[in-house]
């Protein structure tokens, strides 16, 4: 169960990221300023799914990792720290400034630097995550062929 619920909440993880990124770069290059401002004042609320999937992948991925440093699970728990970092100290922060400006049609030179800082620590958590799952199937594919 505890192996489901890590791989659910870490797919959960990833996917709500990447449409968080995607849906800024596609309403930022294509939409209208409407759209850009729906997208950063609901981003916010994603955040009530994608906080409680990221801290129930480490979690869970913990408690697999049965004390274990070694090899891939190592690999894996050392990248945690930075994507936790990244979200707590660039990624949240920026989501509700940018959010409070969208609201507030300010899209001055300070909410696109943020912008820019935020897509560029979104795709860094993007590539972390997505190299946490290849290795994840990687370990699930061990097992499986010793089993």
């Amino acid at each position: 169960m505890i192996k489901i619920l890590h791989a659910s909440a870490g797919a959960a993880a990833l996917v709500t990221i990447i449409v968080f990124w995607m849906s800024t770069v596609l309403s930022e290059l294509f939409a209208s300023q409407s759209i850009v401002i729906a997208v950063k004042t609901a981003i916010p609320w994603g955040l009530f799914l994608l906080i409680p999937a990221l801290a129930a992948a480490g979690g869970s991925g913990f408690a697999l990792a049965k004390g274990r440093r070694a090899g891939l699970v190592g690999v894996k728990a050392k990248r945690m720290p930075f994507i936790a970092a990244n979200g707590v100290l660039i990624l949240i922060p920026a989501a509700l400034f940018l959010s409070y400006k969208a609201g507030q049609s300010e899209f001055d030179s300070v909410f696109y630097v943020v912008q820019g800082l935020e897509l560029l620590a979104g795709a860094v958590n993007i590539a972390l995550l997505a190299l946490n799952l290849r290795d994840g199937l990687k370990m699930r594919r061990g097992r499986l062929s010793t089993a």
